[in-house]
């Protein structure tokens, strides 16, 4: 048996981190001790955002902020005035980590580089003299005399408080689930869609702004799309498998997707524009040049998909051009299936959000056990989002502690 600790903190990634880190800031005594079950911490940390880490998102609003969370909007909102984006942002600068915000809004540090994270958080943990183990897998936790004791391969440990920080891991769920916490069951939540329809077949690389919906579901999303060699994705696909998340995983990402590639343009809108173009241009061939400011590529294969062969404006019939407007609005595909969306493994489901109490981030039901990050019912779309809601977590969580 170890001598016994303050804190314990399982996971080191980047939610177990902050909070160790917090707790110390305020409270520099406390024996914190972070439980690695890896041979690295902050890997995730590494690989996020190709490398670069999209360390959060420059939206200042909370109710806005809020926006970009499938499951935890209602939530977050209270945590959120507590610790903002803009929190995040001052708290890096004055470890000297200078963050820089994208067209998008994504925020990364100046470096280009996610190793400038890790490295500030393992300086800062070596500062405030918190222990970090690694290859420390636990077997169990469990509250013994007022404490918690947590087993791993190697040793006990005890401690007053308890940090779950794991991310979506199913053996640590398990346990909650022995300690009367309900699961949400983890499903993929950032994936992007795929299909072999031959209308986008050789357009890998092409993007375009464009509105999408699940048919026979209330599902809904625009933005950029980018067609792929395997399918569709971007983020207009990306914020339509964050909301989809459970009801996709339940059609087994098998369903018809419709795709307006004009953005919200009706039918009826594209059909007046069409034929004023055919007025303008009655010799001129229908696929020479892209209409609408769509890309040339995708217009030719519109075209080829509703209009006869080498037709010019002038022979088109009305029906055609009524064919060609529901292809460029009211478009089905057929997708089967979904690819992991880079190496962002996010994932819907964990601690159900009503036995947490979003003030403190403790336990309703186990005294002294807090949460931070991806191991309750939270998620996000891409952008820096979930990084945000790791930070937030943590440091409500590490205020409550200390």
């Amino acid at each position: 048996m170890q001598n016994s600790l303050d804190v314990i903190i399982v996971g080191g990634g980047a939610a177990g981190f902050f909070t160790a880190i917090q707790i110390a800031e305020h409270q520099p005594n406390k024996r914190i001790l972070i439980l690695e079950r890896g041979k690295e911490v902050l890997t995730k940390v590494k690989i996020s955002g190709g490398g670069r880490c999209n360390v959060t998102h420059a939206e200042f609003i909370p109710q806005e902020l809020v926006k970009n969370y499938p499951r935890g909007e209602r939530e977050l909102l209270g945590p959120f005035h507590q610790f903002m984006t803009g929190d995040t942002i001052e708290w890096f600068e004055n470890q000297g980590v200078g963050l820089k915000i994208e067209e998008d809004g994504r925020m990364f540090p100046v470096s280009d580089s996610s190793q400038t994270i890790i490295d500030c958080f393992l300086q800062r943990v070596e500062d405030l003299g918190i222990e970090v183990r690694t290859l420390e897998s636990v077997k169990d936790f469990f509250k013994k005399e007022n404490l918690w004791n947590v087993t791993t391969k190697s040793a006990t440990y005890q401690a007053e408080k308890l940090v779950i920080a794991t991310g979506s891991n199913p053996k640590i769920w398990n346990h909650l689930q022995a300690l009367n916490h309900h699961i949400a069951s983890p499903v993929p939540s950032l994936f992007t869609f795929n299909t072999k329809d031959e209308r986008v077949q050789g357009l890998a690389g092409i993007s375009t702004y464009a509105s999408v919906k699940v048919l026979g579901e209330k599902l809904e999303s625009e933005g950029p799309l980018l067609i792929t060699h395997w399918g569709f994705s971007g983020p207009g696909i990306l914020k339509l498998s964050a909301w989809g998340a459970q009801q996709l995983f339940e059609k087994d990402y098998q369903f018809q997707l419709e795709i307006n590639w004009l953005g919200h343009a009706s039918a009826e809108a594209t059909l007046e524009k069409l034929l004023k173009v055919k007025k303008q241009n009655p010799k001129q061939q229908i696929a020479t040049y892209a209409q609408l400011k769509l890309p040339k590529r995708l217009w030719q294969q519109l075209v080829a998909a509703s209009v006869p062969k080498n037709r010019i404006w002038a022979e088109v019939s009305t029906q055609e051009l009524k064919n060609l407007c529901a292809e460029l609005t009211q478009g089905v595909y057929h997708i089967q299936g979904k690819s992991t969306f880079k190496e962002e493994f996010v994932t819907a489901g964990g601690v159900e959000l009503k036995e947490i109490n979003f003030k403190t981030m403790e336990s309703k039901l186990q005294e002294n056990l807090f949460f931070a990050g991806e191991v309750t019912n939270i998620d996000a779309i891409t952008g820096g989002f979930n990084f945000q809601n790791a930070w937030t977590s943590a440091f409500i969580a590490a205020r409550a502690i200390s």
